[in-house]
């Protein structure tokens, strides 16, 4: 026997099974199960476009939650100057060429003053 006739013969066996255990169902159950049968047809010849709006508001979540995450960890940090940096910009005998023409010399010598305390 091949494989293909023993699968039509478990089929046939299957099914003959099947349809005796439908004929022994009380009338409530058949009623029931043949509302459930055609609420799932009737389900599945609505528009495809009505099945698609079920998912919308999941789907409008999910992209709150993914622009929130992407927001807060897109932001760089903010690097503000110190007041030290400046000083030491001001105080610094390299970088300050301006100091050399004698103009504002006292604000330099108070802003070293100022390094040093």
């Amino acid at each position: 026997m091949s494989q293909e006739s023993k699968d039509d013969a478990f089929e046939k066996r299957a099914r003959e099974v099947l349809d005796e255990s439908a004929t022994r169902l009380d009338g409530h159950t058949l009623s029931r199960l043949t509302q459930a049968r055609h609420a799932a047809l009737d389900q599945m010849q609505r528009p495809a476009r009505q099945r698609w709006w079920a998912f919308v508001p999941a789907g409008a979540a999910a992209a709150v939650a993914v622009l929130a995450v992407s927001l807060w960890m897109g932001r760089a940090p903010i690097e503000t100057p110190s007041p030290m940096d400046d000083m030491e910009f001001l105080t610094d005998a390299d970088a300050a060429e301006f100091v050399t023409d004698g103009e504002e010399l006292e604000f330099y010598e108070w802003a070293a003053g100022e390094m040093e305390s």
